[in-house]
C-alpha cells in the first residue's frame, strides 16, 4: 500500500481542526463538542482533529484533552477518524498526550515540531520521534513554523520518513513548491494546512485538507477535493472562488479559533464563543462584521 494510500485510510481526505467548545467560564463543554463533532460528520468531513491549535491545545489540559477525545470517538469514532494533537515543547508531555490519546480511542496522531524552544533539527527530529515512538497509531506530521518558530527541515523530514507509523504531513508553511518536492522525495502523504491554499496544495499532488473554515463550510471543501480526484479542474476552482470570502472572514482577521467559535455562536451551533487566554473571544464589533460577511457568502440570512 502506497503512503497516499495509507493516509487516506488513517486519515481521512477532508479534515476539520476542530475548535474546543467551552462555557462562559472557560470550561470545557462536552456535550457541545459533541453536538459539534456530529454536526461535521453529517457535512461529510471524514476525519476530525482534536486538541490542536484550533482547539487551544497550549491552554487546556491533560484530563480535559483525554475527556474531549473519549467523548467525540463514542459519539462519531464508528464514522470518521479521529485524530488527536500531540503537541508541547517538552517531549516528555508529548510523549503522556500521545499515549493517552491512544488509550482514550484515537485513531491517529498530529505531532508539530516543538515550540518556542526553537531546537536544533536534531532536537525537532529526535522530539518527533520520541512522540510518534509513544503509541502504536499512525502519525501525520504538522510544520507550521509560523507558531512553532522552527520548521521540520529536510533532513528531519527524511529521517522521519522512515519511521514505519509516519504517513504523511500537514502543510502550513505556505511553500506550495517546496512541498511538492518533499512529497515526491519523501513519499509522505501531504495535506493542506492552509485553507487559502487548499486549491493550490490539492493540484500539486496533497491528498487531502486539514481545514478551519470547514467548521461551516465542509460540504463544498468535500466536493472540490472530490472534484480534483475526478479532474474536473474547472469545477473545482469554481468551488475555491466561492470560498474565499468565508476564508477572509475566518482567517484573515485574526486567529482562527477566535473567528471559528464566533461563526458557530452565530449559526447556533455551540451555545458560547469563549476562549482561553491569551486568546480573547471576538467583540460584539468583530462579531457584527463576521455576520456580515457570512452573510455575503450566503452563510447567515439576513436580518
Amino acid at each position: 500500500m502506497t503512503r497516499n494510500a495509507a493516509a487516506l485510510e488513517s486519515f481521512g481526505s477532508v479534515l476539520v481542526a476542530m475548535v474546543t467548545p467551552m462555557d462562559a467560564d472557560g470550561d470545557l463543554d462536552i456535550d457541545a463538542a459533541v453536538v459539534l463533532a456530529e454536526k461535521l460528520v453529517a457535512d461529510g468531513v471524514s476525519g476530525i482533529v482534536l486538541n490542536g491549535t484550533t482547539g487551544e491545545s497550549p491552554t487546556t489540559h491533560q484530563p480535559e484533552k483525554d475527556a474531549l477525545v473519549r467523548a467525540v470517538v463514542d459519539a462519531v469514532g464508528d464514522r470518521v477518524r479521529i485524530v488527536a494533537g500531540a503537541g508541547s515543547n517538552d517531549t516528555k508531555h508529548a510523549v503522556r498526550i500521545a499515549a493517552s490519546a491512544e488509550r482514550t480511542g484515537a485513531h491517529g496522531l498530529l505531532i508539530n515540531a516543538p515550540y518556542y524552544n526553537r531546537p536544533s533539527q536534531e532536537g525537532v527530529y529526535r522530539h518527533i520521534r520520541a512522540v510518534a515512538d509513544a503509541a502504536d497509531l499512525p502519525v501525520m506530521l504538522y510544520d507550521i513554523p509560523g507558531r512553532t518558530g522552527v520548521a521540520i527541515g529536510d533532513e528531519a523530514l527524511d529521517r522521519l520518513a522512515e519511521h514505519p507509523r509516519v504517513l504523511a504531513v500537514k502543510d502550513a508553511t505556505g511553500d506550495v513548491p517546496a512541498g511538492f518536492a518533499r512529497m515526491r522525495r519523501t513519499g509522505l502523504a501531504f495535506y493542506s494546512g492552509d485553507d487559502a491554499l487548499n486549491l493550490a496544495w490539492l493540484t500539486h499532488g496533497a491528498v487531502g485538507v486539514v481545514s478551519v473554515i470547514g467548521h461551516v463550510v465542509a460540504g463544498p471543501i468535500a466536493e472540490m477535493v472530490g472534484c480534483i480526484s475526478r479532474g474536473d479542474l474547472r469545477r473545482a476552482q469554481d468551488l475555491a472562488v466561492e470560498l474565499v470570502g468565508v476564508c477572509d472572514a475566518l482567517m484573515g482577521a485574526g486567529q482562527g479559533a477566535v473567528y471559528a467559535k464566533a461563526a458557530l455562536d452565530l449559526l447556533g451551533v455551540i451555545p458560547s464563543r469563549a476562549v482561553r487566554s491569551p486568546l480573547v473571544a471576538a467583540t460584539e464589533d468583530e462579531l457584527a462584521d463576521l455576520a456580515e460577511r457570512l452573510r455575503v457568502a450566503g452563510l447567515f440570512p439576513a436580518p
